[in-house]
């Protein structure tokens, strides 16, 4: 027994160590923080100046600083019937909602198709066509506000033959195939997207960021500050930039072992590293990588490595979600999650994970 006590003790110093360790290299004290704000403020400016953001994915600048075409946000006043289509990293939704003004606001609105059955609630003027908003969460080039090629795929897709063309075109050629009398008018990342909602019951909203499966922001910024753009300003002096901050990278950005080899394996290696820092897509393989390092190096499973442990994604964040929110004194949530995706329990410590 004593000699078992010894080797549990020996088991937790080592995992104790490995988390240690990985706290360490992750650690994000104030001036660690005020330094990668002020590189991304020096790669913001950048891509503000560089048309070579804007149109090559293999451009040395990092954040693309995109312009949208988007000079004015909603108000509350709209009013009428409008579509709306998403498609990103997990969700392709579409939406229909009937705006009624300043009193009435949103008056209905629904998450389902549709078209054939527009019925009470909500009213298309005769003779005019139905107008689809496409929000669009991958780095595109914009040349007007329903224009834009696609620069690259982000967020695990991959489909080559789409690079470089303008998605809007692409997206008016299937529905007209579909027979529906309907058109693309607006183009928008999900961050403009997101930043209009906000707009939309808050006119002091200026800025809008995603954390999802991937990551980005959006913000209104003054056109003397783009000194890339070409052209008379509009009249409103303010253009919405889409970041595309995900590809965001720097020397005082923590990276630990885990993150640098999830880079070198993943479809895009090199590419989005803040975005495979903090976004839902990898958070769950992070924790993974963790989990088998502590399994290898401290036996966190006993003395086998569970096969499932070494699958790659096989632990998604919403486990590590349910698991951050187990508050129970023997972490109950914890253990019956690793038991159900890794097959296997974790050695126990005094009745804890």
């Amino acid at each position: 027994m004593a000699r078992q006590r010894l080797r549990e003790a020996r088991r937790w110093a080592r995992a104790g160590a490995v988390l240690r360790d990985l706290q360490e290299r992750c650690a994000a004290p104030v001036e660690r923080l005020r330094q990668v704000a002020d590189a991304m403020v020096a790669e913001m400016r950048a891509g503000l100046a560089s048309n070579d953001s804007e149109g090559d994915s293999g451009s040395s600048v990092l954040l693309k600083m995109l312009v949208t075409y988007v000079d004015s946000l909603p108000s509350g006043d709209e009013k009428g019937l409008f579509y709306a289509l998403d498609l990103g990293g997990t969700n392709f939704r579409v939406l229909r909602i009937q705006f009624g003004g300043k009193e009435q606001r949103i008056v209905k609105q629904e998450s389902k198709t549709f078209i054939a059955s527009e019925g009470e609630g909500f009213y298309l003027p005769e003779g005019m066509q139905r107008q689809l908003g496409f929000t669009f969460s991958f780095p595109v080039k914009q040349n007007s506000v329903a224009s834009g090629t696609l620069i690259k795929w982000t967020k695990g897709f991959a489909i080559d033959e789409m690079v470089g063309k303008d998605v809007v075109a692409e997206l008016n050629k299937a529905i007209k195939r579909q027979g529906v009398d309907m058109e693309v008018t607006v183009l928008v990342n999900d961050t403009v997207g997101t930043l209009a909602a906000g707009r939309y019951v808050d006119n002091d909203t200026v800025a809008a960021v995603i954390l999802g499966t991937g990551t980005n922001a959006a913000y209104i910024e003054h056109m003397d500050s783009i000194p890339k753009w070409c052209g008379p300003p509009p009249e409103s002096g303010n253009m919405v930039i889409n970041m595309e901050w995900g590809n965001f990278r720097s020397t005082h950005l923590p990276l630990t072992e885990f993150d640098v080899a999830l880079d070198a394996e993943s479809l895009n290696p090199d590419e989005q590293i803040y975005e495979k820092l903090i976004s839902g897509m990898y958070m769950g393989e992070i924790v993974r990588r963790v989990l088998l390092k502590m399994a290898q190096d401290a036996s966190l499973f006993s003395d086998n490595v569970p096969l499932e442990l070494e699958v790659p994604y096989i632990l998604r964040t919403y486990h590590v979600l349910m698991m951050h929110q187990d508050t129970s004194p023997d972490l109950r949530t914890v253990g019956n999650k690793l038991k159900e995706v890794f097959r296997k329990t974790p050695v126990s410590k005094q009745g804890n994970w």
